[in-house]
């Protein structure tokens, strides 16, 4: 079992607090948290940092973490811009850059993107073959429905060969058998019950075998909204309060791991009995008291 830590992205009315960013990651990384990640969250009224502007920032103020985004909705960029950004970032972090990407359903404001949203998984499956060519091919030659490229060049490459692990999110069933086609691994997401999340992994893992693939060169990955707090009405009204802001809407916290720290370690242990071998833990509120408690408190019980 391993364990993740999110990256604070929210501002507070008085801005970014720089000092508390940095103090968060350092004790990650003493506390030996082996990735940090972020999310993107573009539209919406919760005042959420950019993904990869705050993994630039990340990389600058760390020397061990693993970096990455779970997820980038890619259908909703432009993938000559995202891969030059990812490749620089992977250079700028000494190759500690994690990618995970989704293609999002048609539920996503396309066109206030500009994107036509009649082909989402077209322009999925096709702007990451692109990514992809970007970051191993010296001359790119590519003869997409959507985009052409003949003989141009991107530079630098990513330091990581032949690419940064590409971690893949979704829940319909296609988007999960995709993943493994196209991935290194699956990532749950938090807004995803550990039941269905247990159901995700097991149309993964049936895909696995379809395609004689090694498990072992698959990862499986789940973020957990957490809270521990030792009232556990009060840890419940406070991740329900938080995810509300983070998601525009309520009646999202039956997702969410909340209460004593006995119960979040129980919780999570069917995270982990679900499939996840890495569990990304995310604080929503009082991030550095949270993550002292997860090391002291949480971790320890199910190692």
């Amino acid at each position: 079992m391993r364990f993740a830590i999110s990256i604070p992205q929210q501002v507070g009315e008085d801005g970014f607090d720089s000092g508390a960013f940095r103090s968060y990651l350092a004790r990650a990384e003493e506390l030996g948290f082996g990735s940090a990640w972020t999310q993107e969250q573009v539209l919406g009224s919760a005042r959420t940092l950019s993904p990869l502007e705050t993994l630039t920032y990340a990389a600058a103020c760390t020397d061990r973490l693993r970096l990455g985004c779970a997820v980038f909705v890619t259908p909703l960029h432009n993938p000559l811009h995202l891969a030059k950004a990812i490749a620089s970032l992977d250079q700028l972090s000494r190759g500690r850059v994690e990618v995970g990407v989704a293609a999002g359903g048609r539920a996503r404001p396309f066109d206030a993107f500009g994107v036509d949203g009649d082909r989402p998984v077209a322009r999925f499956n096709e702007g990451l073959a692109l990514m992809k060519a970007c970051w191993t091919e010296r001359e790119i030659t590519f003869d997409g429905r959507i985009w052409k490229l003949d003989g141009a060049a991107m530079e630098p490459k990513p330091l990581q060969k032949p690419h940064p692990p590409i971690w893949v999110g979704g829940s319909h069933p296609n988007g999960l058998r995709r993943a493994v086609r196209i991935g290194d691994g699956f990532f749950g997401a938090g807004s995803q019950t550990t039941a269905a999340f247990a159901e995700q992994v097991q149309i993964v893992r049936a895909e696995l075998v379809e395609r004689d693939r090694d498990p072992s060169t698959f990862a499986i990955a789940k973020r957990v909204y957490i809270h521990v707090d030792d009232d556990p009405a009060r840890a419940r009204e406070r991740i329900a309060a938080a995810l509300a802001y983070q998601y525009g809407r309520g009646g999202l916290d039956a997702v969410a791991v909340a209460g004593p720290p006995a119960a979040c370690v129980a919780a999570l242990r069917q995270v982990a009995e679900a499939g996840a071998e890495t569990i990304l833990l995310n604080p929503l509120i009082d991030e550095a008291e949270q993550i002292e408690r997860f090391a002291a408190e949480v971790i320890p019980a199910l190692l």
